[in-house]
């Protein structure tokens, strides 16, 4: 479900593109498909892809690649006042109970975490990934 609802976020924000790398869940599974509500077939839609191909076309393209880690160093509210989002962005998401390994991140443009105010330990994967990308998308906009 989670895969699904990050792809149809990632419609309504305005990406380009998802990759679901060989380590990822299978976008056409049914779970998957339903929680997309149709953006599975809006965008295009990359499948088995290693992980450090997906971050080196990010670079190829020009775009940052930030990997999004609840234990980031650096703040989504700061990189965006930064002007580090107002340019291509790529997101790299982990699994949800495990994050993403060092070796990926430390192939990114670097750690980002969503700020948590509250008491909660950590946000849902989907959840995450939906204020990730609706940040880039409001700065991508603004800039």
């Amino acid at each position: 479900g989670n895969a699904g609802t990050v792809l149809r976020t990632a419609d309504a924000a305005g990406a380009d593109v998802v990759i679901f790398t060989d380590a990822s869940v299978d976008p056409y599974n049914g779970k998957c498909v339903r929680a997309s509500a149709g953006s599975l077939f809006h965008l295009p839609v990359v499948v088995g892809v290693p992980v450090a191909r997906a971050v080196d076309f990010l670079h190829g393209a020009g775009a940052k690649a930030w990997a999004a880690d609840g234990s980031g160093d650096r703040d989504l509210h700061q990189l965006a006042d930064d002007g580090d989002l107002d340019g291509p962005v790529g997101w790299v998401f982990g699994n949800e109970a495990w994050g993403l390994p060092e070796e990926i991140v430390q192939q990114t443009d670097g750690a980002v975490s969503v700020p948590i105010y509250g008491a909660a330990e950590s946000l849902n994967l989907a959840t995450a990934a939906a204020v990730c990308l609706y940040t880039t998308a409001r700065q991508q906009r603004r800039a």
